[in-house]
C-alpha cells in the first residue's frame, strides 16, 4: 500500500509515460480493478479502515495524524481488532515494513511479529534517518525505499520451512511513501528520464469553485517548477515499481511466487494539476471527493486461484480488502465483519467472475461531509459546522465526468437525491458509531496548508 499514488499514474491504468513493468505485469497476469476506492481521501483514516475493516465514523480517526510531533494525545486504533491480529491468530507470520500512520508507530502493534517503520514521519527520505525496528530506534543512511526493500527481503528469507520443504504462511504489509509530497529527492538517473515528458495524461484544468471549495494548496509553482514536481512524481512511481521487481524476484528465486497472493494498492488517490489542484482530499477546504482523490490503483495477482487479465468494474474499497484477506486466510469474513461491524465483503467471488448481488455504489466520508457515488451520480452532503459556509453538491457523472456543474438544485433529480440520501443514511446508521461519527465534528480550521486540525466536541477532543 503506497501513499498518494493516484490510480491514473501507472502504465497498468493507461498512463503513456510512466514506466511500470511490474504493475503492468500484475494487471496482465492478474486482475485490475478500475473502480477501487478509499473510504476517505486522506492517509491515516484510510489506512485505519484497511486494518480494522471499519469506516472512519466507527474507528474514530478522521484526518491524518501528525506523527511524530505529538504522542499520547493523538488518536489511534490500538485496542481495535485488526487484520494483523486475525491473521496472527490464524497461524500466519506477520510483518509490517514501511508506513503505518494509524497512531503509536513507536510501539509494535498487536498482531505483528515484525515491525519496521519510519521514526521521522511520512515522507520519503534520503540520507541519515531513524526507524523503529520493533521498539528499538535504529539508524540507516540511504534512500528509504531501498532500506525498506532490504527489510522486505530479510522478512521473506527468515521464514522457516517445514520438513516437506514448505514455507510457513506469512502476511507482509509493505508501505512505500515515495509518491507523497514534497516530490523531490528521487534518484537523479530516474528523474532525468521524465524531465522531458509532455505529461499528456494530466488535464490542464483551472481551479473551479463549483464544489464550493477554497483551494488551500494552489498548484502554481510556475511552469519550470511544475514540470520538476511532475518529473519527481513520475520517478517516484517508477522507483516503487523497481522495488516491486526486487520483491517479485525474491519470491521467484525462493519458489514462492506462484504460491503467493500479491496485492498492490494505495491509501487514497492524488491530483497533480487535475481540477487545478495538488494532493488529495485535503487539497481544499472543505475536503473534496473528486474522482482522482477517491480512486486508488488495485492490482491483484494469485496464480491458479484467480484468473489472469480480468478487469473488474464494480466498486471495491479498503473495507472489502479487509474481508477479502480474511477469506484468503481461510477465516469467515462474514463472521469477522459482524464482530467488528464492518461493511466490507470478500471480493473473491467477484474477482472470479461471480458478481452476485455486489453493490453498485461507493460511500465515503471526510470529517463531517459524506458522499455516495454510483456509476452515474455523485451526491455530497455537508453537516453542522460546514453547511452554512459550503454547499452540498450533486453531479451527473454520466454527462459531466469532470464534475463541472453542481446540479443539487435541479428539480429533475429530486427522486434520485431522495434515494441516494436514504441509502447513505442507512449505511452510517448501520456501520457508524455515534461516539466516533464524523458528522459530530462541528469546527474545522487549518493550522497551515498541510496540517488540518479537526476539533471534536465533548470531553474526548482530538486535534489531528
Amino acid at each position: 500500500m503506497t501513499d498518494d499514488h493516484g490510480q491514473w499514474a501507472s502504465g497498468a491504468y493507461g498512463n503513456s509515460e510512466i514506466q511500470t513493468p511490474v504493475m503492468d505485469w500484475m494487471a496482465d497476469t492478474g486482475i485490475r480493478l478500475d473502480h477501487a476506492f478509499c473510504p476517505i481521501p486522506v492517509c491515516s483514516p484510510a489506512r485505519a479502515s484497511f486494518w480494522t475493516g471499519r469506516i472512519p465514523s466507527a474507528h474514530g480517526i478522521h484526518d491524518w495524524i501528525a506523527e511524530p510531533d505529538r504522542r499520547e494525545e493523538l488518536p489511534t486504533i490500538e485496542g481495535q481488532k485488526t487484520l494483523a491480529v486475525y491473521l496472527k491468530e490464524a497461524g500466519y507470520r506477520t510483518g509490517l515494513v514501511g508506513k503505518w500512520h494509524c497512531g503509536s508507530c513507536w510501539r509494535r502493534q498487536a498482531g505483528f511479529d515484525t515491525w519496521f517503520t519510519s521514526a521521522l514521519g511520512t515522507r520519503a527520505i534520503a540520507g541519515k534517518q531513524a526507524y523503529y525496528e520493533n521498539e528499538t530506534v535504529v539508524e540507516f543512511h540511504g534512500h528509504q525505499h531501498e532500506i525498506l526493500t532490504d527489510r522486505v527481503v530479510r522478512f521473506l528469507r527468515d521464514g522457516e520451512r517445514e520438513a516437506n520443504g514448505e514455507r510457513d504462511p506469512f502476511f507482509l504489509f509493505v508501505g512505500y511513501t515515495n509518491t507523497h509530497t514534497p516530490h523531490k529527492g528521487e534518484p537523479e538517473p530516474i528523474v532525468s528520464r521524465y524531465r522531458g515528458s509532455a505529461f499528456p495524461d494530466i488535464p490542464r484544468e483551472p481551479f473551479s469553485e463549483v464544489h464550493g471549495h477554497a483551494r488551500i494548496a494552489p498548484f502554481d509553482p510556475g511552469e519550470e517548477g511544475r514540470r520538476e514536481q511532475m518529473a519527481q512524481y513520475y520517478a517516484a512511481v517508477d522507483v516503487i515499481d523497481r522495488q516491486l521487481a526486487r520483491i517479485v524476484s525474491e519470491l521467484e528465486s525462493s519458489g514462492e511466487l506462484e504460491h503467493t497472493l500479491i496485492i498492490y494498492t494505495s491509501d487514497h488517490g492524488h491530483m497533480n494539476g487535475h481540477h487545478g489542484l495538488h494532493t488529495k482530499g485535503n487539497a481544499t477546504i472543505p475536503g473534496n471527493f473528486l474522482e482522482e482523490s477517491i480512486h486508488v490503483p488495485l492490482l491483484v495477482r494469485w496464480p491458479g486461484r484467480l484468473p489472469a487479465g480480468r478487469v473488474v468494474e464494480q466498486p471495491v474499497d479498503h473495507c472489502d480488502l479487509f474481508a477479502s484477506l480474511l477469506d484468503v486466510a481461510g477465516l469467515d469474513p462474514v463472521t469477522a465483519a459482524a464482530e467488528v461491524n464492518s461493511p466490507g465483503r470478500s471480493c473473491l467471488p467477484l474477482l472470479r467472475g461471480d458478481p452476485g448481488d455486489w453493490r453498485r455504489e461507493q460511500i465515503c466520508e471526510y470529517a463531517n461531509a459524506r458522499m455516495i457515488r454510483t456509476p452515474r451520480y455523485k451526491l455530497i452532503r455537508r453537516y453542522p459546522g460546514m453547511k452554512a459556509h459550503w454547499p452540498d453538491a450533486f453531479f451527473n457523472l454520466g454527462e459531466d465526468p469532470r464534475e463541472t456543474e453542481n446540479r443539487i438544485a435541479d428539480s429533475r433529480y429530486r427522486d434520485i437525491l431522495a434515494e441516494l440520501d436514504a441509502h447513505m443514511e442507512a449505511h452510517f446508521a448501520r456501520f457508524g458509531d455515534p461516539e466516533r461519527a464524523g458528522i459530530n465534528l462541528e469546527a474545522l480550521t487549518w493550522h497551515n496548508a498541510f496540517s488540518p486540525w479537526v476539533v471534536m466536541p465533548g470531553e474526548n477532543d482530538h486535534r489531528q
